[in-house]
């Protein structure tokens, strides 16, 4: 074909694309939707050019474009690697990972629902054999991930609820080609009686497969780009070719599924390409790959649509029947899920409760799209499938494609405003009054200035004025109408825009390099979380959602356990580094927060409102602030260093910006510029280290610090340091059980516990010790002993302990002052004090 009609059929491929968005906002219809009729137009419209003899001056034009080298390899090897990869490298993934359960369950489950719903449907029918039928089945049972993102922005629906759905519409893809793999290899070899078990024994393997591939692919890439992170367009060249060269590692193996190997290797640049780059090359490399999927997007809709007449060119009326048990078959499985399987997850607190209306609307937007129909061409091209399979697959397919597109696509909107899901809720319509009263109310007085300055005459601002008081007058008044608003919906909304700013703060403060890429998600997620509390729980929710942020998690637990049993500590070192500097980075937050509430928040909802809120606030600073302190009692060192971080990254900051200033005002010259710039950057470079933080090291300083071993002289302490295991413990974890009493003793270094003997419960805090009274009383009472916050102790052995004992006064007087406080005499222990 000439290269010069190919570049300008590309080229207007291009310009209808760029075309089609603002026609699709006009037509109130899904971007894919308007695609999909375009592709349709051109390619009947060719056909007909071809055909008729009216004219034959668009011949050669026409047959260009009908005869477009468009098959299935270019679908799956060009245009789904670059859409499953963006999509994985815009998400979330710590938010995600506290739903991964629900999202694949969903996932899976959908997928083989709907692959056994529409299979046994189809075979039912006695119409093609038994393979060809799940086939079929696995081609349609992956929804079109971009109309459901479409549909929970235009719902505005629970954001915990929209993460969900859109992770199960992301991740289904994968499941439904791995099962499309698996039959399309029984359809080939001809049985048309295979057993469902042995298609699904290979599924575990190829995913297991593909994400080995794709982790090993993604750690090399970052590797390599951390090696050139200062070289923006290399970085982003590496992260192209990524998720193209594990698709096809993956594929050709043929052990291995492509598109999980493109999942796990966009999953794992996600975490660990922020650490390896600047946030501005992440954010650069995140809007390239946002560019590359739009255009695959529309690129893979409009050329698809290009095959949908040659695909239904044979369709008889026994093919429509077919089509139509499609259908049925494939909106029961979707309700199954919706009615059947999502419930439980609810019960089981898995996943959100899904009010009836979304429910509706999920089903009624299961819009599938072009990866349907490259897996139907893909089977329609291949040589070894049976011909008249080839041709029902291509068929139904396309068909059932067609249906969801052109039927629930144009009238989702109109299901949606039946639903009711397209109104503002009345606490939201009234808020909406009030926002609009005070921003009137703003524009008035800043309106003033600006006409002053524009020194227009009188009569023209007198007139502007009176229109614009009418205005503002209408929206008091409606503003005034609803002040039914109950303060605890009020406080409500204002915790959700405090979240929200929260939120942007972080973003900030990300870009001007005050926190590292290495806790950015982190601090991210923990806004998004107290935003869900607030939106689920009100006041009650938001503080829940803060404090369980700093509580310890099972990965924190994990690490405890394997040092205070294994000796392992590595795990435990990082994640208490970060731990410190996620704390300072809250606390940097929360502070600027006080000020949004008076600028904002006080505007809109009030005093009573605003005092409320700045009360939450402060009340969360201090927990944050209480449990950084016990972090710092443990590790002051560490501590300092990260402050006296934070310090010089924002003096860095700050020089950077009046070189800025310097250089926008024309003070100095580019080359000048440039100099003080890379002068900046290398002295970043060099503060961006983190400290290491050593716990081993951290131990001998422990010891110092506790009353019982005062007047030891170092000689004594480094020994005993290095005998005295540390322990950490989390909040509610059970030290010491009264059925299995260690012969041990423990030493607080930080933190507080509490000790349960007979029903009376006393605690202790730093510098305080247990386990004494076990060792020393003759007829000791067991004794529970549980941490009340995060603790570190340090314990010494029974044999050790004793021969301590009797050559420090220190510590035989804190015995002997333990002994006193629980009421026990001295003098009856087995050990003269």
């Amino acid at each position: 074909m000439d290269i010069v009609v190919i570049t300008t059929i590309i080229a207007s491929l291009f310009l209808v694309i760029g075309l089609s968005e603002p026609l699709a906002i006009r037509l109130r219809l899904p971007f894919s939707v308007v695609l999909a009729l375009i592709g349709v137009i051109i390619a009947t419209g060719a056909g007909f050019l071809l055909r008729t003899e009216l004219t034959d001056a668009f011949n050669q034009q026409a047959a260009a474009i009908l005869m477009l080298p468009i098959r299935s390899n270019v679908f799956l090897y060009i245009f789904l690697p670059t859409l499953i990869f963006q999509a994985v490298i815009e998400m979330n993934l710590r938010r995600m990972a506290d739903d991964w359960v629900p999202i694949l369950v969903l996932a899976v489950v959908a997928v083989l629902i709907a692959t056994f719903f529409v299979g046994m449907a189809l075979s039912w029918t006695g119409a093609m054999p038994f393979a060809a039928a799940f086939l079929i089945g696995a081609i349609v049972s992956t929804t079109d991930p971009s109309a459901v993102v479409a549909i929970f922005r235009s719902l505005a629906a629970p954001r915990r609820l929209a993460r969900i759905i859109e992770g199960e519409s992301l991740l289904n893809d994968a499941a439904a080609i791995a099962l499309f793999s698996l039959f399309m290899g029984l359809v080939m070899t001809g049985e048309t009686a295979p057993t469902i078990g042995s298609a699904l024994l290979r599924l575990p393997v190829l995913m297991l497969g593909g994400a080995l591939i794709g982790w090993l692919a993604a750690r090399v890439a970052a590797a390599v780009m951390a090696m050139v992170a200062e070289h923006e367009l290399a970085v982003i060249s590496l992260s192209i070719a990524l998720p193209y060269l594990a698709f096809i590692a993956a594929e050709q193996s043929g052990y291995a599924s492509g598109v999980i190997a493109v999942v796990v290797s966009a999953m794992t640049l996600n975490f660990l390409g922020p650490g390896r780059m600047s946030p501005a090359i992440w954010a650069n490399l995140r809007q390239i790959w946002a560019a590359l999927a739009h255009w695959a997007g529309a690129l893979i809709f409009i050329l698809a649509a290009l095959l949908i007449p040659r695909l239904l060119g044979d369709a008889r009326l026994n093919d429509l029947l077919l089509i139509g048990v499609v259908i049925v078959a494939a909106f029961v499985a979707r309700a199954v899920i919706l009615w059947g399987v999502l419930p439980i997850l609810s019960r089981l607190r898995l996943s959100p409760e899904v009010q009836r209306p979304y429910r509706v609307a999920i089903l009624w937007g299961g819009l599938r799209g072009a990866v349907t129909l490259a897996l139907a061409l893909a089977v329609t091209e291949n040589f070894r499938v049976d011909p008249d399979i080839k041709r029902q697959v291509g068929i139904l397919a396309t068909g059932f494609t067609l249906f969801t597109l052109f039927v629930q696509g144009t009238t989702l909107r109109r299901v949606i405003r039946r639903l009711g899901l397209s109104k503002l809720s009345p606490l939201d319509s009234a808020l909406s009054n009030q926002v609009v009263a005070v921003a009137l109310q703003q524009v008035r007085e800043d309106i003033a200035q600006t006409a002053e300055g524009f020194r227009l005459t009188r009569e023209t601002v007198r007139s502007e004025a009176k229109r614009f008081a009418q205005r503002l007058d209408e929206a008091v008044s409606k503003a005034e109408e609803s002040e039914s608003i109950l303060d605890r919906d009020r406080v409500t909304l204002g915790l959700i825009a405090l979240a929200g700013a929260e939120r942007d703060l972080v973003l900030k403060a990300f870009r001007e390099r005050e926190i590292s890429a290495r806790i950015l998600e982190t601090v991210l997620a923990q806004a998004d979380r107290v935003m869900e509390g607030a939106r689920t729980g009100g006041r009650l929710g938001y503080a829940r959602a803060a404090r369980d942020w700093l509580q310890p998690g099972i990965r924190l637990r994990v690490a405890m356990t394997l040092h205070n049993r294994l000796g392992l500590s590595r795990g435990l070192e990082r994640m208490t580094a970060n731990g410190f500097e996620e704390l300072i980075a809250q606390r940097q937050i929360l502070s600027e927060l006080h000020g949004f509430i008076d600028r904002r928040i006080r505007r809109i909802h009030g005093r009573r409102v605003s005092d409320l809120l700045h009360e939450m606030l402060e009340r969360r600073m201090e927990e944050v602030e209480q449990t950084l302190e016990g972090l710092r009692l443990q590790f002051p060192e560490f501590a300092e260093e990260l402050e006296r971080r934070l310090i010089r990254r924002t003096a860095l900051r700050l020089e950077e910006r009046e070189y800025e200033s310097f250089y926008e005002d024309g003070l100095i010259g580019d080359e000048l510029h440039l100099s003080l710039n890379q002068g900046i950057a290398a002295r970043r470079a060099s503060s961006e280290a983190r400290p290491h933080l050593d716990l081993a090291v951290q131990k001998l300083e422990l010891v110092r610090r506790l009353p019982a071993f005062a007047g030891l002289d170092d000689a004594t302490l480094k020994p005993l340091s290095r005998a005295l295991l540390t322990r950490y413990a989390a909040p509610g974890q059970v030290i010491q059980s009264k059925d299995a009493h260690e012969r041990a003793v423990y030493f607080i270094s930080s933190g507080a516990v509490e000790a349960e003997t007979a029903g009376v419960r006393h605690r202790l805090g730093r510098g305080e010790m247990f386990g004494q009274m076990f060792l020393l009383m003759k007829n000791p009472l067991r004794t529970e002993v549980k941490a009340i916050v995060p603790s570190t102790l340090l314990k010494l052995d029974e044999e050790r302990f004793r021969k301590l004992l009797k050559r420090s006064p220190a510590l035989r007087q804190v015995v002997r002052d333990a002994a006193v406080k629980r009421g026990v005499d001295p003098d009856a222990l087995d050990v003269a004090l």
